[in-house]
Protein backbone atom coordinates (compact mmCIF):
# COMPACT_ATOMS: atom_id res chain seq x y z
CA UNK A 1 0.00 0.00 0.00
CA UNK A 2 1.29 3.42 -1.13
CA UNK A 3 1.91 6.30 1.41
CA UNK A 4 -0.87 8.47 -0.25
CA UNK A 5 -3.26 4.92 -0.07
CA UNK A 6 -2.49 4.84 3.59
CA UNK A 7 -3.00 8.07 4.83
CA UNK A 8 -6.78 7.80 4.98
CA UNK A 9 -6.85 4.50 6.70
CA UNK A 10 -4.68 6.05 9.63
CA UNK A 11 -6.79 9.32 10.07
CA UNK A 12 -9.78 7.21 10.01
CA UNK A 13 -8.09 5.17 12.81
CA UNK A 14 -6.93 8.52 14.94
CA UNK A 15 -10.98 9.45 14.03
CA UNK A 16 -12.11 6.41 15.56
CA UNK A 17 -9.65 6.03 18.38
CA UNK A 18 -11.03 10.18 19.70
CA UNK A 19 -14.16 9.37 19.83
CA UNK A 20 -13.57 5.80 22.08
CA UNK A 21 -11.38 8.30 23.80
CA UNK A 22 -13.48 9.61 27.30
CA UNK A 23 -13.92 13.67 27.13
CA UNK A 24 -11.04 15.93 29.28
CA UNK A 25 -11.99 15.94 32.30
CA UNK A 26 -14.33 19.46 33.10
CA UNK A 27 -12.78 20.87 36.54
CA UNK A 28 -15.66 22.78 37.16
CA UNK A 29 -14.43 24.94 40.20
CA UNK A 30 -17.02 24.38 43.55
CA UNK A 31 -16.95 28.24 43.94
CA UNK A 32 -19.25 28.20 40.73
CA UNK A 33 -22.19 27.30 42.07
CA UNK A 34 -23.86 26.04 45.18
CA UNK A 35 -24.78 22.52 43.92
CA UNK A 36 -24.07 20.26 41.40
CA UNK A 37 -24.45 17.21 39.96
CA UNK A 38 -21.26 14.43 39.42
CA UNK A 39 -20.94 12.98 36.02
CA UNK A 40 -18.45 10.71 35.96
CA UNK A 41 -17.90 10.29 32.04
CA UNK A 42 -14.89 13.14 31.95
CA UNK A 43 -15.07 13.48 35.63
CA UNK A 44 -17.67 16.77 35.04
CA UNK A 45 -19.26 18.38 37.85
CA UNK A 46 -22.39 19.83 36.58
CA UNK A 47 -22.99 23.19 38.60
CA UNK A 48 -27.27 23.51 39.12
CA UNK A 49 -28.57 27.14 38.91
CA UNK A 50 -31.15 26.67 41.36
CA UNK A 51 -31.82 23.55 42.99
CA UNK A 52 -35.83 22.36 43.50
CA UNK A 53 -36.20 22.27 46.90
CA UNK A 54 -39.17 23.33 49.45
CA UNK A 55 -38.65 25.55 52.59
CA UNK A 56 -37.77 23.60 56.08
CA UNK A 57 -40.62 24.92 57.24
CA UNK A 58 -42.94 23.12 55.23
CA UNK A 59 -41.59 20.15 56.03
CA UNK A 60 -44.68 18.76 58.39
CA UNK A 61 -44.78 15.42 60.25
CA UNK A 62 -40.41 15.37 60.68
CA UNK A 63 -39.78 17.89 63.44
CA UNK A 64 -37.73 15.32 65.06
CA UNK A 65 -35.45 14.07 62.37
CA UNK A 66 -35.48 17.53 60.91
CA UNK A 67 -33.82 19.12 63.82
CA UNK A 68 -31.15 16.21 64.37
CA UNK A 69 -29.86 16.49 60.26
CA UNK A 70 -30.16 20.56 60.72
CA UNK A 71 -28.12 20.20 63.88
CA UNK A 72 -25.77 17.81 62.37
CA UNK A 73 -25.30 19.88 59.10
CA UNK A 74 -25.09 22.99 61.25
CA UNK A 75 -21.64 21.82 63.14
CA UNK A 76 -20.51 20.29 59.47
CA UNK A 77 -20.34 23.74 58.33
CA UNK A 78 -18.75 25.14 61.27
CA UNK A 79 -15.97 22.86 60.78
CA UNK A 80 -16.88 20.66 63.72
CA UNK A 81 -17.59 16.69 63.50
CA UNK A 82 -20.46 15.24 62.02
CA UNK A 83 -21.98 12.14 60.84
CA UNK A 84 -22.67 10.85 57.56
CA UNK A 85 -26.50 10.43 57.42
CA UNK A 86 -28.77 7.61 56.29
CA UNK A 87 -32.28 8.33 56.29
CA UNK A 88 -34.90 5.39 55.63
CA UNK A 89 -38.39 4.74 55.80
CA UNK A 90 -41.09 5.09 53.97
CA UNK A 91 -41.93 6.12 50.68
CA UNK A 92 -42.66 9.69 50.09
CA UNK A 93 -42.16 11.62 53.76
CA UNK A 94 -39.23 13.88 52.65
CA UNK A 95 -36.09 11.88 53.06
CA UNK A 96 -34.74 13.67 50.11
CA UNK A 97 -36.53 17.13 50.53
CA UNK A 98 -34.96 17.49 53.50
CA UNK A 99 -31.65 17.28 52.61
CA UNK A 100 -32.16 20.05 50.15
CA UNK A 101 -34.07 22.00 52.55
CA UNK A 102 -31.08 21.68 55.16
CA UNK A 103 -28.78 22.60 52.50
CA UNK A 104 -30.67 25.91 51.58
CA UNK A 105 -31.39 27.20 55.49
CA UNK A 106 -27.65 26.85 55.96
CA UNK A 107 -26.81 28.81 53.20
CA UNK A 108 -29.60 31.32 53.12
CA UNK A 109 -27.70 32.02 56.28
CA UNK A 110 -24.36 31.86 55.66
CA UNK A 111 -24.27 32.04 51.64
CA UNK A 112 -21.78 29.49 49.99
CA UNK A 113 -21.15 27.84 53.56
CA UNK A 114 -21.96 24.54 51.71
CA UNK A 115 -22.28 22.70 48.20
CA UNK A 116 -24.80 19.72 47.41
CA UNK A 117 -23.48 17.45 45.15
CA UNK A 118 -25.35 14.44 43.80
CA UNK A 119 -24.06 11.40 42.87
CA UNK A 120 -26.41 8.84 41.24
CA UNK A 121 -27.17 5.22 42.99
CA UNK A 122 -25.01 3.69 39.24
CA UNK A 123 -22.25 5.94 39.81
CA UNK A 124 -21.11 4.88 43.52
CA UNK A 125 -18.20 3.10 42.19
CA UNK A 126 -16.63 6.37 40.86
CA UNK A 127 -16.92 8.34 44.44
CA UNK A 128 -13.03 7.87 45.16
CA UNK A 129 -12.67 9.62 41.69
CA UNK A 130 -15.08 12.47 42.83
CA UNK A 131 -13.41 12.83 46.24
CA UNK A 132 -10.35 13.00 44.21
CA UNK A 133 -11.54 16.28 42.01
CA UNK A 134 -12.69 17.75 45.60
CA UNK A 135 -9.70 17.38 47.42
CA UNK A 136 -8.13 18.92 44.26
CA UNK A 137 -10.09 21.60 44.06
CA UNK A 138 -9.88 22.70 47.88
CA UNK A 139 -11.46 23.33 51.46
CA UNK A 140 -15.28 24.45 50.53
CA UNK A 141 -17.56 21.94 52.67
CA UNK A 142 -19.12 19.15 50.59
CA UNK A 143 -22.42 17.56 51.24
CA UNK A 144 -22.34 14.79 48.94
CA UNK A 145 -26.06 13.44 48.04
CA UNK A 146 -27.12 10.27 46.50
CA UNK A 147 -31.32 9.37 46.50
CA UNK A 148 -32.76 6.22 47.03
CA UNK A 149 -29.73 4.29 47.77
CA UNK A 150 -29.46 0.41 47.70
CA UNK A 151 -28.01 -2.81 46.46
CA UNK A 152 -29.18 -5.69 44.77
CA UNK A 153 -28.20 -9.36 45.94
CA UNK A 154 -25.11 -9.39 42.54
CA UNK A 155 -24.26 -5.47 42.78
CA UNK A 156 -20.59 -5.43 45.14
CA UNK A 157 -20.14 -1.93 44.84
CA UNK A 158 -21.37 -1.11 47.99
CA UNK A 159 -17.67 -2.26 49.03
CA UNK A 160 -16.82 0.56 47.15
CA UNK A 161 -19.22 3.20 49.31
CA UNK A 162 -17.61 1.35 52.54
CA UNK A 163 -14.25 2.21 51.75
CA UNK A 164 -14.64 5.67 51.31
CA UNK A 165 -17.08 6.57 53.99
CA UNK A 166 -14.86 4.84 57.07
CA UNK A 167 -11.86 2.59 55.60
CA UNK A 168 -9.13 3.23 53.23
CA UNK A 169 -5.76 4.89 53.87
CA UNK A 170 -6.95 8.36 52.75
CA UNK A 171 -10.38 8.04 54.74
CA UNK A 172 -13.28 10.23 53.82
CA UNK A 173 -11.96 13.97 53.13
CA UNK A 174 -12.92 16.48 56.32
CA UNK A 175 -14.14 18.94 54.39
CA UNK A 176 -17.03 16.17 52.63
CA UNK A 177 -19.66 14.00 54.35
CA UNK A 178 -21.94 11.76 52.85
CA UNK A 179 -26.19 12.13 52.68
CA UNK A 180 -27.89 9.38 51.36
CA UNK A 181 -31.80 8.19 51.26
CA UNK A 182 -33.10 4.91 51.17
CA UNK A 183 -36.11 2.69 51.78
CA UNK A 184 -34.40 0.30 53.20
CA UNK A 185 -32.78 0.70 56.67
CA UNK A 186 -30.08 -1.60 55.90
CA UNK A 187 -29.45 -0.48 52.05
CA UNK A 188 -30.52 -4.49 51.05
CA UNK A 189 -33.33 -6.30 49.84
CA UNK A 190 -34.92 -8.79 53.19
CA UNK A 191 -34.73 -11.93 50.49
CA UNK A 192 -30.88 -10.89 49.66
CA UNK A 193 -30.43 -11.36 53.57
CA UNK A 194 -32.36 -13.86 53.97
CA UNK A 195 -30.89 -15.68 50.99
CA UNK A 196 -27.46 -14.87 52.57
CA UNK A 197 -28.33 -17.20 55.73
CA UNK A 198 -29.73 -19.84 54.04
CA UNK A 199 -26.69 -20.60 51.72
CA UNK A 200 -23.58 -19.03 53.67
CA UNK A 201 -20.77 -21.21 55.52
CA UNK A 202 -21.35 -19.08 57.93
CA UNK A 203 -24.80 -17.67 58.09
CA UNK A 204 -23.55 -14.59 60.38
CA UNK A 205 -20.68 -13.41 59.22
CA UNK A 206 -22.39 -13.17 55.59
CA UNK A 207 -25.22 -11.30 56.72
CA UNK A 208 -22.96 -9.10 58.80
CA UNK A 209 -20.55 -8.42 55.56
CA UNK A 210 -23.82 -7.10 54.19
CA UNK A 211 -25.31 -4.87 56.76
CA UNK A 212 -22.35 -3.64 57.92
CA UNK A 213 -22.77 -0.90 55.06
CA UNK A 214 -25.48 0.86 57.20
CA UNK A 215 -23.24 0.90 60.24
CA UNK A 216 -20.56 3.46 58.18
CA UNK A 217 -23.33 5.91 58.92
CA UNK A 218 -23.56 7.58 62.29
CA UNK A 219 -27.04 8.55 62.20
CA UNK A 220 -29.88 6.47 61.22
CA UNK A 221 -33.14 9.18 60.66
CA UNK A 222 -36.26 6.83 60.39
CA UNK A 223 -39.13 7.65 58.43
CA UNK A 224 -42.63 6.78 58.91
CA UNK A 225 -45.93 6.53 57.45
CA UNK A 226 -47.86 9.57 58.36
CA UNK A 227 -50.71 10.40 60.42
CA UNK A 228 -53.98 12.21 59.24
CA UNK A 229 -53.20 15.13 61.62
CA UNK A 230 -49.84 15.29 59.98
CA UNK A 231 -51.09 15.00 56.61
CA UNK A 232 -53.55 17.98 57.02
CA UNK A 233 -50.57 19.90 58.67
CA UNK A 234 -48.97 19.75 55.75
CA UNK A 235 -51.56 20.92 53.33
CA UNK A 236 -52.31 23.91 55.49
CA UNK A 237 -48.69 25.35 55.49
CA UNK A 238 -49.25 24.81 51.30
CA UNK A 239 -52.19 26.75 51.33
CA UNK A 240 -51.00 29.35 53.75
CA UNK A 241 -47.79 29.88 51.84
CA UNK A 242 -49.32 29.75 48.32
CA UNK A 243 -51.98 31.74 49.03
CA UNK A 244 -54.69 29.18 47.54
CA UNK A 245 -58.58 30.03 47.94
CA UNK A 246 -59.91 27.33 49.77
CA UNK A 247 -62.08 27.03 53.10
CA UNK A 248 -61.04 24.21 55.70
CA UNK A 249 -63.89 21.68 55.05
CA UNK A 250 -63.54 21.74 51.52
CA UNK A 251 -60.00 21.31 51.87
CA UNK A 252 -60.26 18.61 54.38
CA UNK A 253 -62.71 16.84 52.42
CA UNK A 254 -60.95 16.61 48.81
CA UNK A 255 -57.91 15.77 50.36
CA UNK A 256 -59.11 12.72 52.00
CA UNK A 257 -60.53 11.38 49.03
CA UNK A 258 -57.18 12.42 47.28
CA UNK A 259 -55.35 10.13 49.64
CA UNK A 260 -57.75 7.22 49.07
CA UNK A 261 -57.12 7.28 45.69
CA UNK A 262 -53.67 6.82 45.81
CA UNK A 263 -53.84 4.53 48.73
CA UNK A 264 -51.89 6.29 51.18
CA UNK A 265 -50.95 9.73 53.30
CA UNK A 266 -47.56 11.50 52.93
CA UNK A 267 -45.90 14.75 52.08
CA UNK A 268 -45.78 13.35 48.34
CA UNK A 269 -49.46 12.62 48.07
CA UNK A 270 -50.41 15.82 49.96
CA UNK A 271 -47.70 18.21 47.68
CA UNK A 272 -49.47 16.22 44.91
CA UNK A 273 -53.06 17.47 46.07
CA UNK A 274 -51.76 21.02 46.43
CA UNK A 275 -50.35 21.17 42.67
CA UNK A 276 -54.04 19.68 41.45
CA UNK A 277 -55.69 22.35 43.66
CA UNK A 278 -53.19 25.32 42.31
CA UNK A 279 -53.55 24.03 39.00
CA UNK A 280 -57.94 24.13 38.67
CA UNK A 281 -57.76 27.41 40.94
CA UNK A 282 -55.29 28.81 37.56
CA UNK A 283 -52.43 29.80 40.15
CA UNK A 284 -49.06 29.48 39.92
CA UNK A 285 -46.54 27.70 42.58
CA UNK A 286 -43.24 29.85 42.80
Amino acid sequence: MSQSDLLPVLTRIAEALDRLTPPVSGQVGLDKADAFVWHPEGGLLQPVPNVSHVDLDLLKGVDRVRDILLDNTQRFADGVPANNALLWGARGMGKSSLVKAVHAAINLARPGALALIEIHREDIPTLPTLLTHIRADGSRRCILFCDDLSFDSDDTSYKSLKAVLEGGIEGRPENVIFYATSNRRHLMPRDMMENERSTAINPAEAVEEKVSLSDRFGLWLGFHTCSQDDYFDMLDGYVARYKLKIDQETLRREAVEWSMTRGARSGRVAWQFIQDLAGRQGMKLD
